[in-house]
């Protein structure tokens, strides 16, 4: 069994969606690894999410494009990333209450607040982008 195959399997059999190359370790060296992931977002199966941070993937029927399979969206997989990282992080106001059901409001994008300090680096998800706050 190859690498890829072997990290494949272990992607598809996984309840998580978010990765990081250090999930595969004892699979293969680290230069296979990096070659099995490039290969996996190449035919559509991960999306790079940042450095070292990749996710389960399907393609799009209407754009033909990968997307992440992640049933939250975009916002879900990155507070998946910070929970992973360990990172506290706070939400904006209306946020927690759109999730919380005390507002109907639903906000067009959640805002994050976070200690740089903990976790500095930019995350990519299409075309919403989580930079570290200022």
């Amino acid at each position: 069994m190859t690498a890829v195959d072997r990290v494949f399997q272990k992607i598809k059999r996984s309840r998580r969606y978010v990765f990081e190359r250090k999930d595969f370790d004892g699979f293969a060296s680290y230069d296979q690894i990096g070659r099995a992931l490039r290969q996996l977002v190449k035919q559509g199966e991960l999306i790079k999410l940042g450095y070292g941070l990749y996710t389960k993937a399907r393609i799009n029927s209407l754009t033909g494009r990968p997307m992440p399979t992640n049933p939250g969206g975009s916002d879900a997989l990155m507070r998946e990333i910070l929970k992973m990282k360990g990172v506290d992080f706070e939400m904006d106001s209306l946020s927690l209450q759109s999730l919380s059901g005390e507002s109907t409001q639903i906000p067009s994008s959640v805002q994050y607040s976070w200690n740089p300090k903990q976790f500095n680096r930019k995350l990519a998800v299409g075309n919403r982008v989580l930079n570290s706050p200022s």
